[in-house]
């Protein structure tokens, strides 16, 4: 395992200081266009040398007509090219010196026949040369903490702290903005496409050494080095949390990841003991890939499979703990000392059960302070889930009340819930148990985008916030049988 992420053999791919771009033009519709003006936009600091056999100047800046005119030998080279002219300029950025590249260029193993052979040309003459490569068929690697972006797509949002490794590239270009709904992002992310030099293990073990990496996130539709992929992942699971989703299980899956990166896939089951035996938690679907990433990344680790429920709706009590119990999280009964703390803050309308109802606070500010403290501080509860109903208008009605123009009542609004946030996000880090909150409104609402900027989690739905509970919990328990 690399313990300095600076030896790793991707470090000059993911923190390059200089690019030959080769593929891009002022023609804006082609797919290098797009992919160089990104990487332009995302504010990339080093030098950018456009190479093109025609233009001599590409979107501003001064092109050259083949690599061996470059005035120097650049850390990366993306590719943007016909697939017949790959192999060649491959053997070109060799004789240059130019050690690490992105094949973004489709066409090879993944559609069969005369790709299979192009792709072992592109593997023999990446050999010779010691360049290590992306691809061939992906979008390449982003790093917003390097304002890097080989993709088509705008980065959105901050560098986070979720490392991806996927052979999908979607699952990087479409998830810029899904995570900055909840106020996370990548600290890394690889496009590895066919894998057919750098693939999941490579892009692995960088992330294991990544200072800005919490936690890592796998698309995987196949793995080729298995026993690799075990050892590897075990090592870095003791040190930081790996979520997997894999889609090459079912029959229809299979023949889907075959045709989209040539892929093969093995059954179901196989995986599952892959992904256990290597400390690995796994997801269900692409969204819940997330949802563990998030909350692994920002809770502490559960201690028990045990929930304490808040709530002031006897409904969404109800289904959320049915949810813990199909999930296989435990609802238990409160300590008697718990109860008697409650009943100063729970009217008697409620119900100082687990679930705690509250029906309506006495006072406020108890629900985001008093009782999720005396819920913390029960030695059977080893984390909590709490129903968030706090839109900006049930706040704001009181405030105005008093006499205040709007303008400053939303002030003072926002203000009072942005402190009962970090009121929670201080209880969290005292007690060391995850708390994840859960509503049906908009997640993009004041409340909810409070807490997830102090690394509280919110999901729409009880079933996806005790999902991402038991993620933590799972986690503890695999990293715990790791170390026993």
């Amino acid at each position: 395992m690399i313990n300095d992420i600076r030896l790793s053999p991707l470090y000059p791919m993911v923190n390059p200081q200089s690019i030959a771009f080769l593929g891009a033009s002022n023609n804006f519709s082609a797919m290098g266009s797009t992919i160089f003006s990104s990487l332009r936009k995302a504010g990339f600091p080093g030098r950018l040398y456009p190479v093109h056999p025609k233009e001599k100047v590409v979107q501003g800046i001064a092109a050259f007509e083949k690599v061996e005119d470059l005035p120097e030998t650049p850390d990366l080279a993306v590719f943007v090219l016909p697939t017949r002219l790959v192999c060649e300029t491959l053997e070109a950025c060799g004789v240059k010196g130019i050690r690490h590249v992105i094949i973004v260029t489709a066409g090879f193993r993944e559609v069969g026949g005369a790709g299979l052979e192009l792709e072992k040309q592109l593997v023999e003459t990446a050999k010779k040369w010691g360049i290590r490569f992306l691809g061939p068929n992906c979008i390449g690697v982003t790093n917003p903490h390097k304002l890097l972006n080989t993709t088509f797509m705008r980065s959105e949002g901050s560098a986070g702290f979720i490392g991806l490794a996927s052979q999908s590239g979607s699952f990087v270009t479409q998830m810029f903005n899904y995570l900055d709904r909840f106020k996370v992002g990548f600290s890394t992310a690889f496009s590895v496409g066919n894998s057919a030099d750098v693939d999941i293990v490579d892009c692995l073990e960088y992330l294991g050494a990544c200072p800005h990496t919490k936690v890592i996130a796998l698309y995987v539709e196949g793995l080729v080095r298995g026993r690799l992929f075990v050892e590897t992942a075990k090592r870095i699971s003791i040190k930081k949390p790996i979520v997997a989703l894999y889609v090459g299980g079912s029959e229809t899956g299979r023949k889907a990841g075959f045709s989209h990166t040539g892929t093969m896939a093995g059954p179901d089951r196989l995986y599952d003991g892959i992904f256990r035996q290597a400390g690995v938690v796994r997801a269900r679907s692409v969204t819940e890939l997330f949802d563990f990433a998030r909350a692994l990344g920002s809770l502490p680790f559960a201690a028990g499979r045990r929930v304490a429920i808040q709530t002031h709706s006897g409904g969404p009590g109800a289904a959320a703990a049915d949810a813990c119990g199909r999930t296989g999280l435990e609802v238990p009964p409160l300590l008697p000392k718990t109860i008697e703390k409650l009943s100063a803050f729970v009217p008697h309308t409620g119900s100082i059960a687990n679930p705690v109802d509250i029906t309506y606070s006495k006072n406020p500010m108890d629900f985001f302070s008093q009782i999720p403290s005396a819920l913390l501080e029960d030695e059977n509860a080893d984390m909590l889930l709490v129903y968030y109903l706090v839109p900006l208008a049930m706040v704001l009605r009181p405030i105005m009340s008093m006499g205040l123009d709007e303008e400053t009542a939303a002030a003072h609004a926002t203000r009072w819930l942005d402190e009962q946030a970090a009121s929670l996000a201080d209880l969290m880090g005292r007690h060391n148990k995850p708390i994840a909150g859960f509503t049906f409104r908009s997640i993009t609402e004041h409340f909810p985008q409070a807490l997830m900027s102090r690394g509280i989690p919110v999901f729409q739905g009880p079933e996806k916030a005790v999902r991402a509970l038991w993620a933590c919990y799972e986690y503890a328990r695999l990293k715990s049988r790791l170390l026993a």
